[in-house]
């Protein structure tokens, strides 16, 4: 049976991670484990906290914790998230404006859901995660790229004007990002803020800020991650536990809509009637109840610290430039030469698999996920070498040279 254009379409965009992994599978297989360095995909391998362990055990045999809730999720539950935020923020959110989710990308499924109408026009920055592309077109909208400035930062206010339209819907921004791992500094998000203001004023209606923040909580020193929705009135804060507490394979999430929004109660009530409708229905009980007392809590980095600390040193010694990463687990260095995907085949041949940037939007780069044993990053780095060495633009570089 024949497939839809559009899924075809979107199987073939949305492959070079999942042609990486794949890649990846077939390597192990004929040189084993060791001999394969894979930095393709970002899944977490840190453990959740033992306490969060505990907590969960604890629960597999209580009484109605695998009973149907309100679609919203457990009122418990979303109560103890609104006052995290409140703590957070300084801004009164209560259960009625938190919707548990399935996973980030559930709750980006369900909101673009809510509030889009057929052509309907949604912001992302480049470089972005490749799949918010995906989760507009489900809902009939249509994706708007603005590139971001050199360094990653927010695109200037011109920028953004120049492509808000009176279809703009909404503007997703994502920090720390997937994939180059740049967290905004206040300044920046309080500009890109006003920009936004400034766009909403000229069409004459709010425009809708969505923060996308699994990686919240995966910082470097020195690094702070500014809040959004204290900079911004019309926000709607989109995040889940996969990174901060390990879960990325249950699937467990939340979107928090900010009360200062005019219509905060009739988006709620649609993103819960969407939550139902689209099929996710609530986020996965056992898990809603495990991570309610687990807002403040977070997995030990200490790993993506050394993954990063070794990466950061040994590509910029071999002459590489990226901007160091203030959060998540991703470099994004410049290719040498234009074409990214040669460079990414070579590094294939050296049994090391990274994932070319424009499959998030930024053909010229490619990603590293370091989220992986730190003995997967020492061993690759004599390939890593002699790549380099083959590449004259390369030239070792100060610190400065990379910022």
């Amino acid at each position: 049976m024949p497939i839809s254009r559009n899924v075809t379409e979107a199987l073939d965009r949305s492959s070079w991670i999942r042609r990486m992994f794949e890649e990846g599978a077939r390597l192990r297989q004929e040189h084993g484990d060791d001999a394969v360095f894979d930095f393709s995909l970002g899944n977490p391998i840190l453990p959740p906290p033992e306490a969060l362990l505990a907590r969960m055990e604890e629960l597999v045999r209580s009484e109605g914790a695998h009973r149907y809730m309100p679609n919203a999720g457990w009122p418990e539950v979303r109560a103890k998230v609104a006052a995290h935020l409140e703590r957070r923020t300084g801004i009164p959110y209560t259960a009625a404006n938190v919707v548990m989710t399935v996973g980030a990308g559930g709750g980006l499924n369900v909101l673009f859901r809510a509030i889009l109408n057929p052509g309907d026009e949604v912001i992302v920055l480049s470089p972005y995660f490749v799949e918010y592309g995906f989760y507009v077109q489900n809902a009939g909208g249509v994706l708007v790229e603005v590139q971001t400035t050199s360094n990653f930062g927010p695109p200037p206010a011109e920028a953004l004007l120049e492509r808000v339209t009176r279809r703009t819907k909404a503007v997703v921004i994502n920090f720390p990002n997937n994939p180059t791992g740049r967290v905004y500094s206040s300044a920046e998000l309080q500009s890109f803020c006003d920009a936004l203001r400034a766009a909403s004023e000229r069409i004459g209606t709010p425009i809708l800020l969505i923060t996308d923040e699994p990686y919240r909580k995966i910082l470097y020193p020195g690094v702070e991650c500014p809040e959004v929705p204290p900079a911004y009135d019309d926000t709607v804060l989109i995040t889940s536990h996969s990174k901060d507490l390990g879960l990325a394979g249950d699937r467990i999430g939340t979107l928090a809509i900010s009360p200062r929004i005019g219509d905060a109660d009739e988006l709620f009530a649609a993103c819960t009637f969407c939550n139902r409708t689209l099929g996710f229905v609530s986020a996965p009980s056992l898990f809603q109840l495990a991570v309610a007392d687990f807002q403040d809590a977070s997995v030990d980095t200490t790993l993506y610290r050394e993954n990063r600390r070794i990466l950061v040193e040994h590509l910029r010694g071999l002459g590489f430039q990226f901007e160091e990463p203030g959060g998540a687990f991703y470099l994004f260095p410049k290719s040498p030469g234009e074409n990214e995907i040669d460079f990414v085949n070579e590094l294939l041949a050296e049994r090391i698999l990274v994932v070319p940037g424009r499959g998030f939007g930024s053909p010229g780069h490619f990603r590293i996920s370091y989220a992986v044993p730190t003995e997967t990053v020492v061993n690759s780095l004599p390939g890593w070498t002699r790549v380099a060495a083959r590449h004259p633009s390369l030239s070792p570089c100060s610190e400065e040279c990379c910022e």
